[in-house]
């Protein structure tokens, strides 16, 4: 069981402020008149002393207060620029930023969760003794601001007030990070104190790059203080990893959940998006997917869009899942995104009056450019490894690509066309239907599936797998994902898997307010499907359809063919879905997408139950269902063959 505030604060025992006098005194010493009235309007002591332990163990030469003013965030722009973290582009509020070639993604084997004696942690996750953390906090933090600023800013992790929303401090020397919390967060240096009175606690984190040279991204290191809901970050720019509010902030929050609101909330690796339906109806969804496998291009999809990465759930008092974005922006991966897939982002990075920072593209002329955008591009500029042309090698003699396979873009998602503002900032979050998870799943399950209830939804859930992808740093192959959070949990999955099945089977959702679970999965090809080839059985436009389906069955207006791996839709249903975004359908595809492979999925649900019976206090109930539904699926072998064609349920 996690307990808060035990063992040792890494930050005030190496700081060693212990009251607000001395506090104040550090203040003294080191802000100007400007920013020290700013930080007086903070009343909260163990904001002011975290900051001022902050302040001793970094020892920047100057510090600034943002507080979400215009003249502060141009202060941070300004400041990004002139230490060369970030260079204007032709498009006014367009900066490009490139981070060194090894800290271009998460750093997962340097990335820890700082554990107490007894603390339990996730399979998947990498622990570090509370002592190991302090001696690199003591040997590498003193001093590694010495000549820069250091930046404070106050934000908060949802629209202020909402039941899901914590508050957090940033603090760090990059301009660049603070530019790209001013835009994927919301700035709440106003209401910090009435918000940190509210929710009870925040979210602290400190963040350095030090000198930010090749030769320091070996000892650079992640550090969640999962004790005191603190982080330290050094050596490294990737946002990923430094921008702190959302990935390491995101597994303080899946921790508060499972084990302080169980049964209450969610903290979850998912997109929310709105689709609009027959008569003008509007149906959310939230869902969770690993990097780089689809997920921000089916929250583009929906009409509706809200966010592309993180969600807050909870249930209300009528029993109706809720659901707020943490985020005020989107962090896109750019590789592929392009006019045909992703029209409304398109729209914000070549049109104007949008902010935008690019990271780790091709730049030529003050025009940036990469992989899969659909366009004529240059043949030489600027890239992530310096001088580029077309046909350039690495030392290894491995082609450069244009731009890194996560190079990304960082706007404010208000700016895209579809995004519904008004229900992002509303702090009662919007009403959710359907929750998804998908993978990147080339041979084994179907495009859409929903559950036939909420425990084999869970399961769903739990036995996401994917490849992966160029957002982790050091891994490779095909692995398993549980809800696509695994990255980001750091208790154990018993602990995680049990709070999912109290969620779902909720008392209080009625049958009319239970949301449905489904699979999705954009990745099956034609040669692992009865054809020949890796090309894929669909394209990006699809999403809309399948999508589009689950509106309809949710509120039932379609039916559905019942299989032992869920409800599938009709031929007839999504035909009618593909014509209306013109587009044919032809029954060999729908009989080649849906047809079901047994021996793949009993394969799958093996794996799944060898792996989970490596952890500790998993649910007998969950090897139960997989037991089940391995069982119907053998039946379903016995008589039809190891592969059932979809005919055969109709």
């Amino acid at each position: 069981m996690l307990e808060l505030k035990k063992g040792k604060d890494l930050l005030s025992t190496i700081g060693g402020i212990r009251t607000l006098q001395q506090a104040q005194e550090v203040f003294a010493d080191k802000l100007n008149r400007e920013n020290l009235t700013k930080l007086n309007t903070i009343k909260n002591e163990e904001a002011l002393i975290k900051i001022a332990n902050a302040i001793v163990m970094c020892n920047p030469d100057t510090v600034l207060v943002n507080s979400g003013s215009e003249a502060d965030r141009n202060r941070i722009r300004k400041y990004a620029i002139a230490k060369k973290e970030e260079k204007r582009l032709t498009k006014d509020g367009h900066t490009i930023h490139f981070d060194l070639p090894e800290d271009q993604a998460r750093l997962v084997n340097q990335t820890f969760y700082i554990t107490n004696e007894g603390e339990s942690l996730n399979s998947l996750a990498k622990g570090i003794s509370r002592t190991d953390a302090m001696d690199y906090v003591k040997e590498e933090m003193p001093g590694i601001m010495e000549g820069m600023t250091l930046i404070v800013g106050f934000y908060s992790r949802g629209p202020v007030g909402a039941e899901g929303a914590i508050p957090a401090i940033e603090m760090s020397s990059s301009g660049y990070v603070l530019h790209s919390a001013e835009i994927l967060y919301r700035n709440c240096f106003a209401d910090f104190d009435k918000e940190v009175e509210r929710v009870g606690f925040f979210f602290t984190n400190v963040h350095s790059e030090g000198e930010n040279i090749s030769e320091n991204v070996p000892k650079a290191r992640i550090f969640m203080d999962r004790s005191w809901f603190t982080t330290y970050c050094t050596y490294c720019t990737y946002a990923g990893n430094t921008l702190l509010l959302k990935k390491g902030n995101h597994r303080f929050a899946v921790d508060y959940c499972t084990y302080y609101k169980r049964e209450q909330q969610l903290s979850e690796h998912m997109f929310i998006t709105g689709m609009t339906g027959p008569n003008g109806r509007k149906t959310f969804f939230c869902g969770s997917a690993p990097s780089g496998c689809g997920k921000t291009t089916t929250a583009m999809v929906g009409s509706d869009f809200i966010g592309d990465d993180l969600a807050q759930l909870w249930i209300d008092k009528d029993g109706v899942l809720r659901a707020i974005n943490p985020e005020n922006g989107i962090f896109g991966i750019l590789q592929d995104v392009n006019r045909e897939g992703d029209p409304h982002l398109m729209d914000c990075l070549r049109g104007d009056g949008t902010e935008v920072i690019w990271t780790n593209v091709m730049v030529n002329d003050g025009s940036p450019y990469w992989v899969g955008n659909g366009e004529n591009c240059p043949n030489t500029g600027f890239n992530f490894q310096g001088e580029w042309y077309e046909g350039k090698k690495d030392k290894d003699g491995n082609p450069v690509p244009m731009s890194s396979k996560n190079s990304r873009c960082t706007l404010l998602a208000s700016a895209i066309s579809n995004h519904n503002t008004q229900l992002a900032e509303d702090p009662k979050g919007v009403p959710v239907k359907v929750i998804t998870y998908s993978g990147r799943d080339g041979d084994t399950m179907p495009p859409v599936r929903v559950a036939r209830n909420s425990d084999e939804g869970v399961v769903i859930g739990a036995s996401v797998v994917s490849k992966a992808t160029a957002t982790e740093v050091g891994v490779s192959g095909v692995r398993r994902q549980p809800w696509a959070n695994a990255p980001f949990i750091p208790g154990s999955l018993a602990g995680y898997m049990n709070a999912q099945f109290q969620f779902f089977n909720s008392k209080k959702f009625s049958d009319e307010t239970r949301p449905i679970i489904a699979g999705l999965n954009y990745f099956l090809t034609y040669g692992n499907r009865g054809g020949s080839g890796d090309g894929l059985l669909g394209e990006k436009k699809d999403v809309k359809v399948w999508l589009g389906w689950l509106d309809l069955y949710v509120h039932g207006d379609v039916q559905a063919l019942e299989t032992p791996i869920g409800y599938m839709p009709k031929y007839e249903d999504l035909k009618k879905l593909f014509a209306g975004i013109d587009k044919e359908y032809p029954r060999e595809i729908y009989d080649m997408q849906f047809a079901i492979y047994v021996d793949k999925i009993i394969e799958r649900i093996d794996m799944q139950s060898d792996a989970y019976r490596k952890e500790q206090h998993i649910s007998v109930h969950f090897f139960d269902l997989l037991a089940t539904k391995r069982a119907e699926l053998i039946k379903l072998k016995e008589k039809f063959g190891s592969i059932v064609q979809i005919k055969e349920f109709e």
